[in-house]
């Protein structure tokens, strides 16, 4: 499918100067522009050059386990129709039906049958898009079945992740992209894991502030007293940056078996882990909607979903070793709640940000030493605002 969009699209409604701040080298730059936060023209952008410019992450693997498995997600400005077919492999489709174009399930939606059926006029695809079934066109001279199948889009499966390329392919390789980093998470196998626990928040921050705090662990002395109870917060460092991903490490304190309210663990360590991964955690942001945490014995990821430029929906999930979830006295709270209250803790920081950014006297703040990695994204979003894109062959 050849995509709608350029590989350099028009650059976002920004003073390009206030962009040029952020940009500056680190310890000299500012944040990014207030209208960046504020201006739904700027979210209107994103979601058209971010969210459905390039590769995005549109669920989880086994939210569509077995053959005639269908689900719908948001895409930027569009959605996406994901199907696992009968040979079980996972197909992605424009979510909008050839006939009239009514949506073929709602965003969030799912069903299971051995075919895809617009609920408008009942027209009827094969789980591979073709068009089987057209009432009235089927004697109508001239008609080509053939010719009014589902528009394709590329979809890749990533250690248990699903993403989409809204773009229609203009994005390139997902494999190639995040090679550096699928030499971090492969020893996780988080495609192995079994998901015991999902939460579901609505925040009112816009999406980018939410990353942002993510990347740093500045703030967390000032609001997160049980994180700093088992985790140092000024330990570990970042990696590289490597374009479409960011992210870096923190150690557990003596004693402390994982990130839990007590730091012990309910469950088992993952095999595939030598003696350091076992004391350290992996904090990884995917460009633009991923938040990976890898954990000695649990992988918590969180999956970005921006509605406005000051609301956002996040999906949370957490994944334990089989072996540990197919015990009789497994309960994965030790991790849901510690995360649950840490998370809520985050989403009121965020909010009161978006709320004093909300302030017409709300100007770019400078970064502190310990916000390397947030400097590393907030310019990777200066970049893409000018019209670079993350999934540039670098």
């Amino acid at each position: 499918m050849v995509s709608q969009y350029s590989r350099r699209p028009a650059p976002a409604p920004l003073d390009q100067g206030e962009l040029a701040e952020s940009l500056r080298p680190f310890g000299e730059s500012r944040m990014l522009p207030r209208a960046a936060y504020v201006d739904p023209a700027v979210f209107g952008w994103e979601q058209q050059n971010f969210f459905g410019g390039g590769w995005l992450c549109v669920g989880r693997s086994d939210q569509l386990p077995a053959p005639g498995d269908q689900r719908a997600e948001a895409t930027g400005q569009g959605s996406v129709l994901l199907v696992r077919g009968d040979d079980g492999t996972l197909r992605a489709f424009a979510n909008s039906c050839r006939h009239r174009g009514h949506e073929l399930l709602p965003c969030g939606g799912s069903a299971q049958r051995n075919a895809i059926i617009c609920p408008y006029h009942a027209w009827t695809y094969s789980l591979d898009g073709e068009l089987r079934g057209a009432a009235g066109f089927r004697r109508r001279p001239g008609f080509d079945f053939s010719q009014w199948g589902l528009p394709q889009l590329p979809v890749t499966e990533w250690h248990g992740l699903v993403f989409a390329d809204a773009s229609g392919g203009a994005a390139g390789s997902l494999t190639q992209a995040l090679a550096k980093l699928d030499e971090i998470v492969a020893p996780y196998e988080p495609e192995r894991l079994v998901t015991a626990g999902t939460h579901e928040y609505d925040s009112t921050a816009n999406w980018k502030i939410l990353t942002e705090n993510y990347h740093e662990c500045y703030h967390c002395p000032s609001i997160h007293p049980e994180l700093c109870r088992v985790s140092p917060p000024k330990s570990g460092e970042n990696y590289a940056d490597d374009g479409p991903w960011i992210g870096g490490w923190m150690d557990l304190r003596d004693g402390m078996a994982t990130m839990s309210l007590d730091g012990s663990s309910g469950g088992v360590p993952l095999r595939g882990l030598d003696a350091q991964g076992l004391r350290t955690v992996i904090y990884v942001n995917i460009f633009p909607n991923v938040l990976l945490s890898l954990h000695p014995d649990y992988v918590m990821t969180h999956r970005i979903m921006p509605l406005a430029a000051d609301r956002t929906r996040i999906e949370c999930s957490w994944a334990f070793a089989p072996e540990a979830v197919a015990s009789g006295s497994f309960d994965p709270s030790y991790a849901v709640e510690f995360w649950d209250i840490t998370n809520r803790q985050d989403w009121a920081a965020c909010e009161a940000v978006q709320r004093g950014l909300s302030s017409p006297f709300a100007s770019p703040g400078p970064l502190s030493p310990d916000e390397d990695a947030v400097y590393a994204y907030v310019t990777t979003i200066a970049r893409g605002y000018l019209g670079q894109s993350v999934w540039d062959a670098r």
